[in-house]
């Protein structure tokens, strides 16, 4: 195929594939996209932690760990790229696994004139300072860019905003997000789940976190609950203290499945998949995560993988996307 049909031919895809949402998205109040489902070990088929919901005209992120911007350049929702269109980008805590996409977000969003109002984040205590300290890292290209490509100074200024408490953090044009605290270990501090409201539907997403009963309340008859998982075989925690470390910081299938079968959400989905193995001892498999989940919850459930969406409306219908 010569490379003028190639370019052709996937412009018509990316074509299609916008009109194909644009269509879907008449139908629901909410869309929700998994843009990363994975964790800090680079992974092609799960890039980091990242969730895109999408309520009215606003176009909520939640964290942006390694690869946000490719998955969201992969999702055309208009003509220009949707990372140039995002309203806010809320972080739950301050593991460089939910952080480190931002430089890549924030500024690539700026170039070609594409944003011309400030990068607006939210997040717990510690926001502000991560904001400082990247617009100090990245200074010598903005004042390049600047002087020699024009871009506009408004568009690569960034707004941070905190809290310290759960509660409404966010509320524009019908669309709510509130903020609760959940239980991510004693040393990792602020850490957040979200619960976003609009025309009566609600969608959680836990963040990080072990088994909470803040969750639990913020999610209760949810129409979607967004939570993490982390599994191990027994061998793997009984001779690495490392491994057990790790394992105590997130939530286990079978707690997992506690929090579900409480909480009654019209669709649980598991996201940020933390698989613990070794050289020796392989990870556990989808199939165990999900067999450990039915041991306490025989409810709807989906195990999320990148660019896995979820429409919501009077029902919630899952979409499979291939990367």
């Amino acid at each position: 195929m010569s490379k003028m049909l190639a370019s052709i031919v996937g412009v018509l895809a990316l074509f299609l594939g916008a009109t194909v949402s644009s269509q879907t998205k008449a139908d629901s109040d909410i869309r929700v996209t998994l843009l990363g489902t994975g964790t800090p070990i680079p992974n092609p088929d799960r890039f980091g932690p990242s969730t895109l919901v999408e309520a009215g005209d606003q176009k909520l992120l939640f964290d942006a760990g390694r690869g946000a911007t490719i998955r969201l350049r992969q999702i055309l929702v208009a003509k220009k790229a949707i990372m140039t269109k995002i309203d806010v980008l809320f972080l739950t805590h301050y593991h460089s696994d939910h952080t480190v996409g931002i430089p890549d977000l924030w500024l690539t969003g700026w170039l070609n004139n594409s944003r011309t109002e400030p990068f607006h984040v939210i997040g717990p205590v510690g926001a502000k300072s991560l904001m400082a300290n990247l617009e100090g890292a990245y200074a010598p290209d903005i004042k390049i860019r600047i002087e020699d490509e024009k871009l506009p100074p408004d568009g690569v200024a960034t707004v941070a905003e905190e809290f310290e408490k759960d509660g409404v953090v966010y509320s524009q044009d019908g669309v709510k997000v509130i903020a609760f605290t959940v239980d991510h270990g004693a040393a990792i501090k602020p850490a957040v789940g979200y619960r976003i409201e609009y025309r009566g539907r609600v969608v959680v997403i836990s963040g990080d976190t072990r088994y909470s009963q803040n969750v639990i309340k913020y999610s209760t008859d949810v129409d979607l609950l967004i939570h993490e998982v982390c599994a191990a075989r027994p061998e793997l925690l009984s001779s690495s203290p490392y491994m057990q470390r790790v394992m105590d910081h997130h939530t286990s299938p079978r707690e997992a499945g506690l929090v579900f079968a409480l909480a009654k959400p019209k669709l649980a989905v598991f996201s940020h998949l933390v698989f613990l193995g070794s050289d020796k001892i392989p990870p556990p498999t989808v199939d165990d995560i999900v067999a450990g989940t039915r041991e306490t919850y025989s409810g709807p459930l989906q195990v999320g993988e990148d660019l896995m969406s979820f429409e919501i409306g009077d029902t919630v219908t899952v979409r499979q996307r291939n990367p």
